[in-house]
């Protein structure tokens, strides 16, 4: 999974946040009544035990558990986080048998329920849209393309329904605030807790409909340096608590 990037003109953090009090949310939350909590996929999260997340329906279970004795909206996490899930599908080993997993988270997830919106940060293009349908994968997904002070750069949707990104058209553009989606049941969203995953792409290359989300430890600085941040457009982490 080689990529090449080619130089920037700008530092996307920097144009990003002088931007940041324009975007609108990409999830409804409102901070000053609505809980979100953060969560932990790694292993020093001694809850979370391997027989529960190779299980999709124990797996949903832990995290509704999580939402609701917290009384939150919403769990968020997993920006360069080393996590220990992705055993749970053989879509993150290595074709070579000595050669490492893919492990390091590469966006964020924010984890609800089904049915949860979706929204457009800024307007945009449809770039490409995919149903990556391999038990852990990103079920259906959706990629817009976006441009901030002449830098063009890319969004990823990932647990998507599938009646979502058949209404969607590559070439088609969506406005500020439309909704492009809602979150996925098990069946159509790669059969994971319901959640959004959403992480930026700068250099997106040949790829259509899909992108990888998940890295090798020995590769994270390169791949995290194709996917920044995606805070400074979610900007939900910060309001995120520890669960009780």
């Amino acid at each position: 999974m080689e990529i090449q990037r080619q130089p920037l003109p700008a530092n996307f953090e920097d144009i990003a946040l002088r931007h940041q009090k324009n975007f609108h949310a990409v999830v409804p939350f409102k901070p000053k009544s609505e809980i979100i909590i953060a969560l932990d996929l790694t292993g020093q999260n001694k809850t979370l035990e391997p027989n529960t997340f190779s299980d999709t329906e124990l797996f949903s279970a832990y995290i509704y558990n999580i939402l609701e004795r917290n009384h939150a909206k919403f769990a968020i996490g997993g920006y360069g986080e080393n996590r220990i899930v992705y055993s749970r599908s053989k879509l993150f080993d290595s074709n070579k048998p000595d050669e490492e997993p893919r492990t390091i988270h590469l966006g964020i997830d924010v984890w609800g329920v089904v049915g949860t919106p979706v929204l457009a940060f800024m307007g945009g293009m449809v770039h490409s849209t995919g149903f990556n349908n391999q038990f852990g994968d990103y079920g259906a997904t959706l990629i817009l393309l976006h441009q901030l002070d002449g830098l063009p750069f890319y969004t990823l949707y990932g647990h998507l329904s599938l009646q979502d990104i058949e209404k969607l058209v590559p070439g088609n553009y969506v406005s500020i605030g439309q909704t492009i989606g809602h979150f996925g049941n098990t069946n159509e969203n790669g059969y994971w807790p319901p959640h959004l995953h959403f992480q930026i792409i700068l250099d997106i290359g040949m790829y259509r409909g899909d992108y990888p989300g998940v890295c090798k430890i020995s590769e994270k600085v390169k791949w995290l340096s194709n996917s920044p941040d995606p805070e400074t457009i979610l900007q939900l982490t910060k309001f995120a608590i520890k669960s009780l």
